[in-house]
């Protein structure tokens, strides 16, 4: 409702501005003022008017005052009681707290979505080794994104598409096969033995390359004398992968796609699903880059360099340049971006224009073919194909695109997005977002609980950084086990008369929503240091506090023997004036100001989606949780003999159980039935 009554006033004001002035198209900014006494919204229209103007800002303001009056005493704006000029030229908006808080017991809000598909890309393992903390930031962001864009039963959403691209032919899935091959000493039937028999026992694959890709990461510089000799095998090995149709590539595919159905199993124990997985292999197969590399030349784009350190490579040409050097360079360019070595082989950055071109449509005649491969209860995931099935579902053609890539990938993002503008695909371009993020680390005490050897001098650190090559990280599955069993010793004290698989079921979603939670609390330029205490913990900006406070809004609907539906119908049958007079006073304005925080999700999540920040959602459910503790320790609901006074008391807890219910689902965040 927030959001629709901000969107009413903009449209006066433009009106406003079109009558008095002349003017069309100002952008409109309606904020809300440090204190509600001055009122619920403000805008400072009339400063960013006075120099376009040559007038006063209060002048403006006190015009613009006058007609919005007039709106108000004709009814045109029914949610405003008042308009004022405050200080120099600002002018404070106050609402008609009756009229507001009934609109918004009986859901009324302005809508969020649109035509076009969205493309959202995250997760992205390498599938060479089990899932770590690091990705679980990465999945958390991007499904939750996703969840902001896709259609619900509170709005209408855009039509999304979620990829999780695999790079299964990249030196890291090399890296391990050189491990069971070279370390292992096993031929492909060995490796198809192995598979089953860590399957037949229960035992993980991602577990055991885990271990194998760190000790091959360390095998390849043990002997400073066969340094040389070993990375020239990891060399070969890569070729292999990206050649195809030889045993080394099929001993890739088989453990690529082993450890890949154990990333999926991981994800979605954390509520975490997929549409399509595109797989570099079929990248390499479908020619997709020879496609592009004719596109990129023909845009004149790409150049064939002929001397310097480049000579023999295609590069491509920074932005704005007219000729095959930029401009001023007398020679050759020796800081363009290669995309094509002397070799023949494609850098990561041309495969991925060539992805990104197929993504926005723009890549002549070539798709994916599409094969069914795992089944959620909701719907089926796909993954790429050399020869596919029919039907199946189409995913090259999107309107917008965002790839959730940790912020180490800026430069290669970059890139991509040079190359769409160098080709004349600005509109793309600009509908391209690197959806960046720093890593996760751990805190001291975090490291320590996970029965790693921390010394004295990195006890005092503020993070550890992780590493999967030196051995030093936490896989995501230990991770979300530790959650679970912390939370259910927990419950397992507070609830022991529920049985036993309740109390683990509602031990996993008070780990879930610890961990989603903790991942997405903090911006996304911010370096998160992980730590089981504070993630879990019950107080605090923490996902156990806002599921604590819908749990107890439940419980008094629950001892009046209401529910949200019946207590939100109720408030609607009183009066609005006998409404606005429980409102309006000094006790009122406290149940006034969490009804006013209730309304504002759409703005939020409008604000989240324009920003590509979901911080901005958590903040606001931890801001709302908070509200609604402190209502729950100011007034005591359950006690009230006021009929009405009851009723709106009932109404304020079934409105912030609604509300943080919804932004907990949009965070991927269940709420359990006790705590």
């Amino acid at each position: 409702m927030f959001r629709t009554v901000q969107q009413t006033i903009t449209t006066q004001l433009r009106s406003i501005l079109k009558q008095q002035f002349d003017l069309e198209g100002q952008t409109v900014v309606i904020e809300q003022p440090p204190a509600i006494a001055l009122g619920e919204l403000a805008t400072p229209l009339a400063f960013e008017l006075a120099k376009r103007l040559r007038k006063a800002p209060r002048a403006i303001a006190q015009t613009l005052v006058d007609a919005l009056r007039t709106a108000v005493a004709t009814g045109s704006l029914p949610e405003l009681t008042s308009v004022e000029v405050a200080g120099a030229g600002y002018l404070n908006f106050k609402l008609t707290r009756g009229t507001m808080v009934r609109a918004i017991a009986e859901d009324h809000h302005a809508d969020i979505g649109g035509p076009g598909f969205r493309l959202v890309e995250h997760t992205s393992i390498n599938p060479n080794k089990a899932a770590h903390i690091g990705h679980l930031r990465n999945a958390i962001l991007g499904d939750t994104f996703q969840r902001l864009l896709r259609p619900d039963a509170f709005k209408s959403g855009y039509q999304v598409g979620v990829q999780n691209y695999i790079d299964n032919t990249g030196v890291q899935v090399a890296d391990v096969v050189v491990g069971f091959i070279h370390l292992e000493q096993m031929s492909l039937l060995r490796v198809r033995e192995l598979v089953t028999e860590l399957l037949e026992s229960n035992r993980r694959i991602d577990y055991f390359c885990w271990d194998l890709y760190a000790r091959v990461s360390q095998w390849y510089t043990a002997d400073p004398e066969q340094t040389g000799a070993r990375k020239a095998i990891r060399l070969a090995t890569l070729h292999a992968l990206e050649e195809g149709e030889n045993e080394i590539a099929e001993i890739a595919d088989l453990i690529a796609t082993s450890v890949l159905r154990r990333h999926l199993e991981t994800m979605e124990r954390l509520g975490i699903a997929y549409d399509f997985l595109p797989r570099e292999s079929e990248i390499l197969s479908l020619h997709f880059w020879e496609a592009a590399r004719l596109l990129m030349m023909e845009k004149g784009v790409l150049y064939l360099e002929t001397e310097g350190k480049n000579k023999g490579c295609y590069v491509m040409r920074r932005a704005g340049s007219t000729g095959d050097t930029p401009d001023g360079l007398t020679g050759p360019d020796e800081e363009a971006k290669v995309i094509v070595r002397s070799n023949g082989t494609v850098t990561y950055v041309g495969k991925d224009i060539a992805y990104h071109l197929w993504k926005f449509n723009l890549l002549p005649n070539r798709d994916f073919g599409y094969r069914q491969f795992h089944q959620y209860s909701t719907h089926t995931c796909w993954i790429s194909a050399v020869a596919g099935e029919d039907p199946h579902p189409s995913f090259g053609h999107a309107d917008a695109i965002y790839n959730v890539i940790d912020s180490r990938q800026n430069d290669p993002q970059n890139n991509v997005v040079q190359a769409l503008r160098g080709m004349g695909y600005t509109e793309a371009a600009d509908r391209y977002t690197h959806f960046s993020y720093e890593m996760v680390a751990l805190t001291p005490r975090c490291a320590m609980d996970l029965g790693y050897t921390v010394s004295d001098e990195d006890q005092k650190r503020s993070y550890l950084e992780v590493s999967g090559r030196k051995g030093f990280g936490v896989k995501a599955d230990d991770l979300i086990d530790r959650l679970i069993a912390a939370a259910l010793a927990e419950v397992d004290q507070r609830h022991p008369e529920l049985g036993a698989d309740e109390r683990a079921g509602i031990a996993r979603q008070i780990a879930v929503g610890a961990l989603r939670f903790f991942m997405l609390r903090f911006t996304r330029n911010t370096v998160i240091a992980f730590d089981f205490h504070d993630a879990l913990s019950f107080e605090g900006e923490t996902g156990p506090y806002i599921q604590y406070a819908v749990v107890r809004a439940a419980n008094i609907l629950r001892k009046a023997n209401s529910d949200v539906a019946e207590a939100l119908r109720d408030l609607t049958q009183l009066p609005v004036p006998r409404l606005s007079l429980l409102l309006d006073s000094d006790e009122g304005t406290s149940l006034w100001e969490t009804w006013l925080l209730a309304s504002r999700l759409t703005t939020v999540i409008e604000q989240a989606i324009a920003t590509s920040e979901p911080a901005h959602l958590a903040r606001f459910a931890f801001q709302l949780a908070q509200q609604f503790n402190n209502f729950y320790h100011r007034h005591h609901v359950l006690h009230e003999t006021d009929p009405d006074r009851r009723t709106l008391l009932l109404a304020t807890a079934a409105v912030a159980q609604r509300e943080l219910t919804r932004t907990l689902g949009l965070l991927g965040i269940d709420v359990p039935p006790v705590m």
